[in-house]
């Protein structure tokens, strides 16, 4: 009985008015996935997803470095050029973002914690920081820069206190 039903769903599904009316249906939704294949094609194509995706993977395989640290030496060279202003207001910002590059990469390298000196009190191996010790100083002034408006900074002290960091990120081998 159920056999006989089967049979007769297939014999009317391939019967030729049936059939003429499914094939322009087929012909609908081949067309339909050709368009939204098309658009999904153009919109990966003319957004900067995919080639950022590609390039940063090609730039990674070629240098064997991060992508990233690429990045950071422009905002090095950009916190530098903060001296030339002679600008004290320019100096204690040098030093606060320079303080941010090097927690960003450390947050980058893995090492755990929310700000600066926590992960600065996690790594205990002189090894990976031989500066330890001065980094916190430098950190501390860069406390000091933000919780006190009257703090002084000279043009010497900065240069130190960036000396330091870059220091830093030469043992991070990010320079």
């Amino acid at each position: 009985m159920l056999e006989q039903e089967i049979e007769n769903i297939i014999s009317f599904l391939i019967s030729p008015p049936i059939e003429g009316g499914l094939l322009v249906v087929k012909i609908i939704f081949i067309l339909f996935s050709l368009f939204f294949l098309g658009g999904t094609i153009w919109f990966l194509l003319n957004t900067s997803w995919l080639r950022k995706i590609i390039l940063q993977d090609l730039v990674e395989f070629l240098t064997y470095k991060p992508y990233w640290l690429g990045e950071v030496t422009r905002r090095w060279k950009k916190t530098t050029k903060r001296l030339d202003k002679g600008l004290e207001s320019e100096y204690k910002l040098a030093v606060i973002e320079a303080d941010s590059m090097l927690n960003d990469t450390l947050a980058r390298m893995g090492y755990a914690g929310s700000t600066l000196g926590e992960r600065l009190e996690k790594i205990i191996t002189k090894e990976t920081l031989p500066n330890i010790e001065e980094l916190l100083s430098a950190h501390k002034i860069r406390n000091n820069l933000l919780h006190d408006p009257d703090y002084k900074l000279t043009l010497g002290e900065t240069k130190r206190v960036l000396a330091i960091f870059e220091k830093a990120l030469k043992d991070l081998e990010v320079f």
